[in-house]
Formats: structure tokens, sequence, C-alpha cells
């Protein structure tokens, strides 16, 4: 595939390291050129102009935090069709709450701003340091990525990169149900920090066969 991510930070490293390891082509668009340029080359991937990056992908990943998501977004001008997975968290200040919640999410909120796109939620729920060190956890155990997006095409095509990236894909319904992906993601973070169980960590869904 022909992935662009959007940012550089901990979330956007540890994606793009997977992505480039499982062979896509990556393009990294961050607000500063230089730790674009400083990512790109460390994963094996290129450093592109925001205005450059659109026509390049089949699929946007925006890993900034949620309040930079839409000025990056229309950044990129016209992404009519393009697939847009948000990995975003609308966190408050202190990363115990969410801004948003109930009657809406951070993916319907983007969705709303971009109509010709295809919006799915994916990877919100997975640290990044899971991100970065693999979903193998041992002993048989594969970090799922919860994903959830309204348009069969695009969750067809998020199954398959999370699949690809050797992550274990779990269909979460439509866009809406972010607002319980959103949330699961809080929850994570607090065992991360707040009952200090650390960030090599993940939710998972089971079921008895």
């Amino acid at each position: 595939m022909n992935i662009v991510i959007l940012g550089t930070g901990n979330m956007a490293s540890g994606l793009a390291k997977q992505i480039s390891k499982a062979g896509h082509r990556l393009h990294i668009v961050g607000r500063h050129p230089d730790k674009a340029t400083a990512l790109a080359a460390r994963v094996g991937a290129t450093a592109v102009a925001a205005g450059e990056a659109a026509a390049k992908a089949e699929v946007i990943i925006v890993a900034t935090g949620y309040p930079e998501a839409l000025p990056a977004l229309g950044a990129l001008g016209d992404l009519t069709g393009k697939v847009v997975v948000d990995i975003t968290n609308p966190l408050t200040a202190d990363f115990m709450g969410l801004t948003l919640g109930h009657s809406t999410s951070a993916a319907e909120e983007i969705a709303k701003a971009l109509p010709g796109a295809q919006v799915v939620k994916a990877f919100n729920t997975v640290f990044a340091q899971v991100l970065e060190e693999g979903p193998d956890f041992g002993n048989g155990q594969v970090v799922p990525v919860f994903y959830a997006g309204d348009s069969e095409r695009a969750r067809e095509t998020v199954r398959v990169l999370i699949e690809s990236l050797g992550f274990r894909p779990v269909a979460a319904g439509g866009l809406k149900n972010a607002r319980y992906l959103e949330p699961l993601a809080g929850l994570n973070i607090y065992f991360g920090y707040g009952a200090g169980q650390g960030t090599a960590i993940a939710p998972t869904w089971i079921s008895r066969q």
C-alpha cells in the first residue's frame, strides 16, 4: 500500500516502523520538516510536504494529537475517496479523561469535516511502546487492533493493513462505535499510568469457541 502518516511523535514513530517493516511504501508528513526527515530516514520512508501527500496516498493515518488532526488533514487538500485512519484519542491535558464522548467521538468529528473521505478508527487502543516493539507478546498472545468505520471498502483496507503488520484485526462495526473505542483507550491509559502497569499492555477480546 501507499501510506501517508501525519505526525512524528511516539505513536507515529512506532507505527511507521511496523509499516515500513511490512514492506509498504511510506511517506511522512510533519509540522517540522526536520523531524519528518529524521523519522523517515530512521524507518526507511520518505518525508513529503503536506501539499504533495494526498496524491501519493491510498491510506492516510492521522497520528497527531486530536487537536492538531483537522488542521493537519486540511493541509493535504482534497481527500475525496481516500481512506483516513484516525488513531487519535480526544484526551484532556492530564491524559486521564476525554474531551468528547457518549454522543460523538474524535473519529466522527473528523468524518464530519471530511465528507468525501472514508474514515476508520483504528490503533487508538495500542500504546506507542507496543507499536514500537511489535504485536507478539509471546505465549501465543498477539495484540488486537479494533477498527470501526462506515465504508466496507475502507474497513477491508484497514483490516488488510492491520493483518500485514502482524496484529490481530478485530472488526468493531460502524464509525459510531469509536465512541466506545476511545473510552477503552482511556481505560488502557489508566491501567498503564494510573495503576502503574506500564505501557507494554493492550486490551483484548476473547471468545469461547
